[in-house]
């Protein structure tokens, strides 16, 4: 029996999801820590990061003035703070890029 034949969560391979199987499965599969709690009442097991969904908030408001992720990325931290301002929006925002 391979890997891909058995629960990955199913940590004592009894081929059982117990309670806490279920809570680490629930836990890793949450896109937030907001989910993660909503689903298993606590965040003990929480790995996910919560910076993912700012994040993406920003990159949604770049592409709608107009400007690319990546080569903003390629760019010198002058030349991205001077495109970033003249697309209206605050450089220090988007330090991460």
């Amino acid at each position: 029996m391979g890997f891909f034949d058995r629960d990955p969560f199913d940590f004592n391979g009894d081929c059982k999801i117990d309670a806490f199987e279920l809570d680490a499965e629930l836990q890793m599969m949450a896109g937030s820590r907001d989910e993660a709690i909503a689903l298993t009442g606590d965040d003990a097991f929480y790995t996910g990061s919560d910076d993912l969904e700012e994040e993406d908030e920003l990159v949604d408001e770049l592409e709608m003035a107009g400007l690319d992720v990546d080569e903003l990325a390629d760019m010198d931290e002058d030349e991205r703070r001077e495109v970033l301002e003249e697309a209206g929006l605050d450089p220090d925002d988007y330090d991460e890029f």
